[in-house]
C-alpha cells in the first residue's frame, strides 16, 4: 500500500495555512522557497535513541541546521524517495553539509530495529541517523512534530504497513523550527534555504 496522498496533502495544507497565519503576523525575514513557519508553537522538543544506541535530543545538533523526516525502512515510496532526495542535497551542498544533519524518525519502532535502520538510512548517506523509541515514546515525537501515522493491516497475517505523513521539517542552528519542506519538494529548493539558514547571524 502506498502511503496515503490524503494524508500528503492534509499535512501540507496545514502547513501552509499556519505559514500564513505566521507570515502575516511578522514582518520581513528572508525569503524560503520551502514553506515557511518560523514561530510555529510545536517541535520544539525530541528524545529518541538513534541506530548506534546513543540517546538524543535536538540539543546534540545545535550549530547545525537539522532536517527531520518520520517514516519507515519498509516504506515502499515516498520514504526512499525522500531520503534519496536529501541525500542529493547533502551532495549538492559540498562542504557545507557537514553542518548539516539529517534525522530519520521511524513510525514503526516494531519492525525498525537499530540494526536495521543503520542498515537503511546510511545506504542513502553515511552521516545520517535512523532514530527509534518504544511505542510511547513515538507517539511522543509525532504529536511534539504534528505527524500524524496509522498502522494497516495486510492482507496476510502480521503484515501491515504505516500511513504516515510526509514532509520534511528543518531546524535552524539555534535549534528553532523554521521550515516545512511538503513532499515533492525540489532538492534545489532546500538546498538553497539550508544555505539561508547557515548563513544567518
Amino acid at each position: 500500500m502506498r502511503c496515503s496522498l490524503t494524508t500528503i496533502w492534509r499535512a501540507s495544507v496545514a502547513a501552509l495555512l499556519l505559514a500564513v497565519v505566521l507570515t502575516a503576523c511578522s514582518g520581513g525575514g528572508p525569503k524560503f522557497k520551502n514553506t515557511d513557519i518560523t514561530g510555529a508553537g510545536y517541535g520544539e522538543a525530541l528524545s529518541l535513541t538513534d541506530h548506534n544506541g546513543k540517546p538524543r535530543t535536538l540539543a546534540d545538533f545545535r550549530a547545525k541546521v537539522v532536517a527531520l523526516f518520520f517514516g519507515y525502512t519498509h516504506c515502499p515510496d515516498v520514504c526512499p524517495t525522500t531520503l534519496a532526495e536529501l541525500s542529493q542535497v547533502m551532495k549538492s551542498l559540498g562542504p557545507e553539509a557537514e553542518r548539516v544533519q539529517v534525522l530519520f524518525v521511524t513510525v514503526d519502532p516494531e519492525r525498525d530495529s537499530p540494526a536495521v535502520l543503520a542498515k537503511y538510512v546510511t545506504a542513502f548517506d553515511p552521516r545520517f541517523l535512523g532514530l527509534y523509541g518504544d511505542a510511547a515514546a513515538t507517539r511522543r515525537a509525532a504529536k511534539e512534530f504534528k505527524v500524524f501515522y496509522e498502522k494497516r493491516e495486510g492482507g496476510s497475517p502480521g503484515e501491515y504497513t504505516m500511513d504516515h505523513s510526509a514532509g520534511t521539517y528543518v531546524i535552524d542552528p539555534k535549534g528553532r523550527l523554521r521550515l516545512f519542506a511538503g513532499y515533492g519538494k525540489p532538492g534545489a529548493d532546500l538546498v538553497q534555504d539550508i544555505r539561508t539558514l547557515l548563513s544567518e547571524k
